[in-house]
């Protein structure tokens, strides 16, 4: 597995693993975290990726070549969470494709994140996430090493906020 910085150019890329995550997700029933509709052909969410791509450093992980996973940093975290009292990196539209699964994507990306954080010197990473149902994405946040903060609704969207510290 490779660790790239990528751009606007992989945007199309990113809509995909995004499409992607939404079908899995409803095939299985859950639909709540991102519903049925597909990313790429919402214009808003088109938007939102390419504003967050743009604004931030995006990270891609690829296997033989080929896109599976990516991730976003920027030093700040989405609208609707309060900034920390301190600098900080947010991990954004961290998303893996299915068809890698069980390489440890989404942990090398989020790694290769505390690396970068470090490497700037700054003290703090956070990230935030689907909070309802299972809770499976806090369980799998916590395994990589963040605990939760605070928690944050949008519209009936119920988020959770979580945080690691990094040694600069």
């Amino acid at each position: 597995m490779k660790i790239r910085q990528g751009g606007l150019a992989d945007v199309p890329a990113i809509l995909d693993m995004l499409d992607g995550a939404v079908a899995w997700l409803a095939a299985q029933g859950r639909t709540g975290q991102w519903g049925t509709e597909p990313w790429s052909t919402r214009p808003e969410a088109v938007r939102r990726v390419r504003d967050i791509v743009a604004s931030g450093t995006p990270w891609v992980a690829e296997v033989d070549g080929k896109p599976a996973g990516t991730l976003t940093l920027s030093a700040h975290p989405a609208p609707y969470v309060a900034p920390a009292d301190e600098p900080e990196r947010y991990v954004h539209l961290l998303v893996t494709d299915r068809a890698f699964r069980g390489l440890g994507v989404g942990s090398a990306l989020l790694a290769h994140a505390v690396a970068e954080t470090r490497r700037e010197g700054v003290g703090l990473l956070r990230v935030d996430c689907y909070a309802g149902d299972d809770q499976r994405l806090v369980a799998y946040y916590r395994s990589q090493g963040f605990t939760p903060t605070e928690t944050f609704t949008v519209g009936e969207w119920p988020g959770q906020v979580l945080a690691q510290r990094v040694t600069p």
